[in-house]
């Protein structure tokens, strides 16, 4: 039964051999505080190091421990979505294995769900130990992000967060394919509010999310919750089309009224082309990016596929 398991915890996994004895120390130490039944879901992401054996020998030392593991890398917010699939709990907390989000927290998220609020996410007021680049760059995407998107996403917060049973449920109902939590988490409305953390560094092990990765899912959430960039593509389509006719006023003029060299307007001629050559580029990049979309919905392919659970007696409880 679903009902009788309170806390379900998530906890996406790919190479993270460093950092799962810890990770599972701390949290250990939380759960001891807890007042009722309780499940640990650890999803492995296709993990190439001895992470898929080390969570085996887990299960069997702690029955609460239950797992997935996919049968290849299907990425991060796929694994988070598997474990919203398979959690089985009232409450249901998501957390990154590197401990940069503090286990710690997760009592005061759960005081404030019993104040009546069904999602409570962490709120990054200041990342430590990390690069500027990578600072400027999260705080410039967080508010890019609430500037173009149709709803209101927090800034500054991750997937570290609780949220009630009843929000699972809706964002487990819906189909869509690409996803970006985060968004969806804002997207399904329901009671929110903040805690406030400041973030540490990865406890050990290398960054998963390079640069290369985090650009694709900027891109990615941006496409999945604004329309702007394609009205920014008829704005650029206009914009050159005003550009283009005020070029070919001025070669006029200059042709008929000054003695001006006739390379001015060939010059002209050249720019025009080549800039409306970059907008028209710009412009099906972008068309590009949404056709994709609907391209990767209409396949109907599963989220992921699964080489093996354990501790589960019954698959989706959804």
């Amino acid at each position: 039964m679903i009902n009788s398991i309170k806390y379900s915890f998530i906890i996406p996994i790919y190479n993270e051999e460093e950092t799962i004895s810890e990770m599972y120390r701390r949290i250990d130490g939380v759960t001891d505080q807890l007042d009722d039944s309780l499940e640990i879901i650890l999803v492995d992401d296709g993990s190439q190091d001895q992470s898929l054996k080390m969570i085996r020998d887990l299960h069997q030392h702690d029955q609460r421990i239950c797992y997935l593991s996919f049968a290849r890398n299907f990425g991060h917010q796929i694994a988070v979505t598997a474990g919203l699939n398979f959690a089985r709990g009232k409450i249901i907390i998501i957390l990154d294995a590197d401990l940069q989000d503090p286990p710690e927290l997760i009592p005061n998220m759960i005081e404030k769900w019993r104040q009546g609020y069904q999602i409570v996410y962490a709120k990054r007021t200041r990342r430590r130990q990390e690069s500027w680049l990578k600072r400027l760059t999260a705080y410039g995407f967080y508010r890019i992000l609430t500037k173009l998107s149709d709803i209101n996403i927090p800034t500054d917060t991750g997937d570290f967060c609780l949220m009630d049973r009843q929000v699972v449920q809706q964002l487990n109902a819906m189909p869509e394919r690409n996803r970006y939590i985060r968004g969806l988490r804002s997207w399904v409305g329901f009671k929110q509010t903040a805690i406030y953390f400041e973030r540490d560094p990865r406890f050990a092990g290398e960054v998963k999310y390079t640069f290369r990765k985090s650009l694709a899912l900027a891109i990615g959430s941006i496409i999945a919750f604004s329309r702007v960039p394609l009205r920014l593509a008829t704005y650029l389509g206009l914009f050159s089309a005003g550009l283009a006719l005020v070029m070919v006023v001025l070669v006029l003029y200059w042709r008929l009224f000054t003695p001006a060299p006739q390379l001015i307007g060939y010059s002209m001629i050249t720019m025009a082309i080549f800039f409306l050559g970059a907008v028209q580029l710009i412009c099906i990049g972008i068309l590009g990016e949404y056709i994709g979309r609907i391209y990767e919905e209409v396949k109907g392919r599963p989220l992921y596929t699964l080489q093996e659970t354990g501790g589960f007696t019954t698959d989706h409880p959804d």
